[in-house]
């Protein structure tokens, strides 16, 4: 059977939202470290020419950059399994793709990069099997260590927001663990598009670097074993007893789901707000001269916003609001009852202002880019 072939590593963040839909979803793969001859000559040309993991080709030759554009291709394909049908859950589903892959990063970097008692030679390890062979491997690899240490405090993980990056995540690993104690998956007995986003920080980094990884194994057990079972292609969920394999019942939000977004929302929340100010800054100054259709840098300048009285600084990505949009078209997609419903359900979590948190141009991807439209 022809096989797609992941480029990616078990290092990258992005890169486990993709493999473990690929595992969910019965994808025949193979994973390959992005350093070879065909990846640089055939596949990177066709990926927008972004060497950012994860990229994809699939069985049929295609390729396909970004892992929410690799679960897309494959939810479209099999009629969208993973994808809750009913107006909250499906919200929800979209909303913790967008956390996952970007509400999270402060900490997964943090967590990652100040600790290098712990993690250093297990980073290093790491970068220099990502870097092929040569004279000069490890200087490389120790220099694209370096530029990724320097992007954490772009993130906003400096020393005088240490404390509170570790509080909040303490409180989230609580809040997580006691809905994982209750159920297999976020939206219940099956993983949704949400699981896979959720997924990318907490096992690239929060799940197998060795100090984040000590905190969740000692912690947050049953989070732990969301980490394994989002890796394995049944639903591992044997502890469950015979729960059923479907999302909750009647569209219902459980407590433990509503102080788990109740939890995200307290720095999530404001830094979107912060964000979406920051680059609509931006875009005014652009004005006409940023074409449609021109590429959506990572980020266009730092969010200023403030958390239990510290001050943050975090750069201001427009991916955020490329995944937030999906989140936002899921809503204006709904009947006028269940949009209500659904603000009502969000207005709880702490996560209503980000159904209005939208930027002056909306985004898009062509040739394997996010764009401007």
């Amino acid at each position: 059977m022809a096989r797609a072939t992941l480029y990616g590593s078990s290092l990258s963040l992005y890169s486990g939202r993709a493999r473990s839909y690929l595992i969910k979803a019965g994808v025949p793969y193979e994973e390959v470290i992005p350093g070879n001859t065909h990846f640089r000559q055939e596949v990177l040309p066709r990926a927008g020419n972004r060497r950012g993991l994860p990229t994809l080709e699939t069985a049929e030759g295609e390729v396909i950059r970004d892992g929410a554009a690799i679960v897309d291709h494959y939810e479209a394909a099999s009629g969208h399994p993973h994808s809750p049908t009913t107006p909250k859950l499906r919200v929800l589903s979209r909303l913790f793709d967008v956390i996952g892959a970007e509400g999270l990063l402060r900490p997964a970097m943090h967590y990652r990069w100040n600790f290098p008692e712990q993690n250093l030679e297990f980073l290093r390890f790491h970068f220099r099997s990502l870097t092929p062979p040569g004279p000069k491997q490890a200087k490389i690899a120790d220099d694209n260590a370096d530029q990724m240490r320097a992007a954490c405090m772009a993130f906003g993980a400096v020393p005088d927001t240490f404390e509170l990056v570790e509080t909040l995540y303490g409180e989230l690993l609580t809040k997580l663990d006691a809905h994982f104690a209750q159920y297999p998956y976020l939206l219940g007995g099956r993983p949704s598009v949400g699981d896979f986003g959720l997924i990318a920080p907490m096992f690239g980094h929060l799940g197998r670097d060795p100090k984040p990884l000590s905190l969740m194994q000692a912690n947050a057990i049953r989070l732990f074993r969301w980490v394994e079972r989002m890796n394995r292609p049944d639903l591992d969920a044997g502890e469950f007893g015979d729960e059923v394999a479907a999302y909750f019942a009647d569209d219902a939000v459980p407590d433990t789901l509503t102080e788990l977004l109740q939890q995200l929302a307290i720095d999530f929340v404001p830094e979107t707000l912060a964000a979406a100010n920051c680059i609509n800054d931006w875009l005014a100054q652009q004005g006409a001269e940023l074409a449609s259709g021109s590429e959506a840098a990572r980020g266009v300048g730092m969010a200023n916003f403030t958390v239990r009285g510290v001050a943050i600084n975090a750069l201001a990505q427009p991916y955020r609001f490329y995944l937030l949009q999906r989140v936002q078209d899921e809503y204006a997609a709904l009947s006028e009852q269940e949009r209500s419903a659904v603000r009502a359900m969000l207005e709880a979590c702490g996560m209503a202002q980000l159904l209005d948190a939208t930027l002056s141009r909306r985004l898009g991807r062509a040739n394997n880019l996010e764009v401007w439209l």
